[in-house]
């Protein structure tokens, strides 16, 4: 093992041990590698798949899921795979989006979950999305967190902020500095998981991200699954405003809303105060 990859194992068991829940650590074998899932919560409570955004780990949902597993879920945050994390890219990776929808597929069944709600941020929220199009039967409830490529691309600005970060030399620098200048840095990003995210760009070599057109709008109208969409004021991927009105359009049945004071990266932790009670009573409608 490199320097390098004990320092990110480091940073990750230690933001890990800072969840406020005991956790479990679980991994399944599939056609597409070894997955590594953080879960905790009830064992017979209502499942809840996580799905962070790219290279921010399933460490990242520490302010979150107390407030979940409270409410009854079994939270079962994965490592996507081919991504920074724990996940071991031991078999065929998938290289297109029905060959990652598969690999969700795999996982729960290998969990024998056959029916879960799901949640998803950044890049995770696409791929939430896209599950829910490919397999409604086993989506229940779905919500995205400031998601992007579902309802609009990305700023231009921002694509060429982010450009460096797909450079050969991958340096945890350059990703600290991208995650301050999203955030506009200060004690609203928390320092521990800044660390995990740095340190995960520098250490695993860059794969080709798997993704695919936005859903259009005949598509999204097939969507039967209860949704809501929270969106950051101050994302600098996108602009909020304007990408909420795009997913009322787009779902008018969906619960969107836009979170004042945010940016993308930091929504689901500084925002946790708004995120979990609002997310924690979608789910609970599932029950009335």
């Amino acid at each position: 093992m490199s320097a390098r990859t004990a320092a990110f194992l480091t940073a990750y068991d230690a933001l890990l041990a800072r969840w406020p829940v005991p956790v479990e650590t679980h991994t399944v074998r599939t056609p597409h590698g070894t997955t590594r899932i953080n879960a905790c919560g009830p064992r017979d409570g209502r499942p809840l798949v996580l799905l962070h955004g790219g290279g921010a780990t399933s460490t990242m949902w520490f302010a979150n899921v107390a407030a979940w597993t409270a409410a009854g879920h079994r939270v079962l945050a994965l490592d996507l795979i081919g991504d920074p994390g724990r996940s071991v890219h031991d078999g065929v990776a998938p290289t297109d989006v029905p060959g990652l929808l598969g690999w969700l597929d795999a996982v729960l069944d290998r969990l024998d979950v056959p029916r879960a709600d799901f949640c998803g941020h950044s890049y995770g929220g696409w791929i939430a999305l896209e599950y829910a199009l490919h397999a409604p039967e086993r989506v229940g409830r779905l919500a995205l967190l400031d998601p992007t490529q579902c309802f609009a691309g990305f700023r231009p600005g921002y694509l060429l902020r982010a450009l460096p970060l797909f450079l050969p030399r991958r340096d945890a620098s350059r990703a600290r500095s991208y995650l301050d200048w999203e955030t506009g840095g200060g004690p609203r990003l928390d320092a521990g998981w800044r660390e995990v995210y740095a340190l995960g760009y520098a250490d695993f070599p860059a794969a080709r991200v798997i993704t695919g057109p936005r859903p259009g709008p005949d598509r999204l109208r097939t969507l039967t699954t209860p949704t809501l969409a929270l969106f950051a004021e101050h994302s600098r991927t996108h602009r909020a405003a304007q990408v909420a009105e795009a997913a009322r359009r787009a779902l008018p049945e969906a619960t969107v809303a836009v979170l004042p004071g945010l940016s993308h990266h930091n929504l689901p932790m500084a925002g946790a105060p708004e995120v979990n009670p609002r997310l924690t009573a979608f789910l609970a409608a599932a029950r009335t």
